[in-house]
């Protein structure tokens, strides 16, 4: 798999981008001008695509607000790595700090291949909010234990309280007492 990175644009002018709903999650919110794109192709077919805006209040801080990933090709990585390909561009671009909310834990997950960390906080619609470069001072959970290991159980924890699929509840209970999965840092 020969996958190629592009940045199609940044906020507030970014492009309209027109997804097959059929094939990705979200399709919608890509043909939004207000934010920034970034897509995955293998050839001259999208794979992956994430949309990312400037924070409201916060200059320096972008957001990362929708990836999503040809359903025939999740799995594969793809997902963290254009997360990768976006906030390196962004550094590159200035600004200091990129976060992103999560609703299940597969995304979860593959953040933090990419090199963001749970901040301990969520949204106001039970997203849990991870951040790069990962975040220092977050508060420990009682349950979870202390460190870079206790901060990623506790978001995990945070999943198993809710309704979950059979393979949600499978992939959490694989992860119970782990450590925190390396960030990967292969330039893309």
């Amino acid at each position: 798999m020969t996958l190629e990175f592009d940045l199609l644009g940044w906020p507030p002018d970014g492009p309209k981008l027109r997804l097959d709903y059929r094939r990705f999650s979200y399709a919608g919110k890509f043909v939004m001008t207000s934010t920034g794109k970034a897509v995955a192709r293998d050839g001259d077919e999208i794979v992956a695509a994430v949309a990312f805006n400037e924070d409201r209040t916060d200059a320096e801080t972008l957001w990362l607000r929708y990836v999503t990933v040809d359903r025939h090709r999740r799995g594969e990585g793809i997902g963290p790595r254009l997360c990768r390909f976006a906030r390196d561009r962004a550094l590159e671009r200035g600004y200091d700090r990129l976060r992103i909310a999560v609703n299940n834990p597969f995304a979860y997950e593959a953040l933090y291949r990419a090199g963001f960390a749970y901040t301990g906080e969520t949204t106001g619609i039970a997203e849990l909010v991870l951040e790069h470069p990962r975040p220092a001072d977050v508060p420990d959970d009682a349950d979870a234990g202390s460190g870079p290991r206790g901060r990623y159980q506790a978001g995990l924890e945070a999943f198993r309280e809710r309704d979950l699929s059979a393979e949600e509840e499978t992939f959490l209970e694989s992860r119970r007492g782990s450590d925190p999965p390396a960030a990967e840092e292969t330039n893309v």
